[in-house]
């Protein structure tokens, strides 16, 4: 019997330098994309995909993120005095009960399995869900949850997967696939950022994970590989020479790259015209801009 998927890291370290000047005080992950941080899609999607504990791997200047799922009486209070309630309705998904969050700090910026290590005495003898906030998914069934569907069924280990382009595979873990088996694959092998000409397939991993408690052990022998970064695909990949229990899922849904600027306002503007009180007005802007640049042109 395998056992369920309740906990899950959020490696949420990193400086965000490619959003400077905004992360010299504000952490990436509390940006908001409309009107909601970026932490709290991931939350949100680990919460759906029936997620009870969450492990963030911080760093130094991330008090406001922590601050960000704790209560607010006095504007709780403000909201509640002035019978706001779908604020409140608001607000209370923002909360995290006492005891379901914790936080263990990443000291150095040695890479994604580096991150996920730092987080192994909270993880035991369970497996574990990886999210990266920086990757926002837009999905009528959250990605993490077709996820866990699909890992009650095989087991072991799994990363989400999508086709990209081949010229962009050396940006990402690219699998090398063993067997299609619909909307998952078996995978014989994974490389970190290859060289251009030389990816196995054009199937890149993304940022959701399950991992078995072995890849947190494995991260205790792996050596700095790609980037001179302590790379969780490395961990992952021993698993497969190992037990050959590596698999990719290929989610339904449509991933933005929020960890850069154009992913950003990509997914500001897609998710925007996802909702009923913005659509009608963003559409008449994005209409007007376009035929005011066609016709500078």
């Amino acid at each position: 019997m395998k056992t369920k998927v309740t906990k899950a890291i959020f490696p949420v370290a990193g400086l965000g330098t490619r959003f400077l000047p905004a992360t010299k005080s504000v952490p990436k992950e509390i940006m908001t994309l409309v009107d909601r941080p970026l932490i709290q899609y991931a939350i949100d999607e680990a919460r759906a995909a029936g997620i009870t504990e969450f492990i963030f791997v911080t760093s130094r200047g991330k008090g406001a993120l922590e601050d960000y799922f704790d209560c607010a009486p006095e504007l709780e209070a403000a909201l509640e005095a002035k019978g706001k309630d779908d604020l409140l309705k608001i607000l209370e998904d923002t909360n995290m009960e006492s005891g379901a969050v914790a936080y263990v700090r990443q000291h150095k910026a040695m890479g994604l399995g580096h991150a996920v290590w730092c987080a192994r005495r909270l993880v035991a003898d369970e497996p574990v869900a990886v999210l990266l906030p920086d990757d926002v998914i837009a999905a009528d069934t959250p990605c993490l949850k077709q996820m866990v569907e699909a890992y009650e069924h095989v087991g072991g280990n799994m990363v989400a997967a999508m086709e990209v382009p081949a010229e962009k595979t050396s940006s990402y873990g690219v699998l090398d696939v063993a067997e299609e088996m619909g909307s998952v694959v078996s995978v014989k092998g994974m490389v970190e950022k290859p060289k251009p000409g030389t990816a196995p397939s054009n199937l890149a991993v993304i940022g959701r994970y399950i991992l078995a408690p072995q890849v947190l052990d494995n991260l205790d022998r792996t050596q700095a590989g790609a980037g001179g970064e302590i790379q969780l695909t490395d961990a992952i990949a021993s698993e497969i020479a190992a037990n050959n229990n590596v698999y990719g899922y290929r989610f339904r849904g449509q991933r933005f790259d929020c960890g850069s600027k154009a992913g950003f306002l990509q997914a500001t503007v897609a998710f925007g015209l996802a909702r009923d009180d913005l659509r009608h007005e963003l559409e008449q802007f994005l209409f007007d801009l376009a035929a005011a640049r066609q016709a500078a042109e």
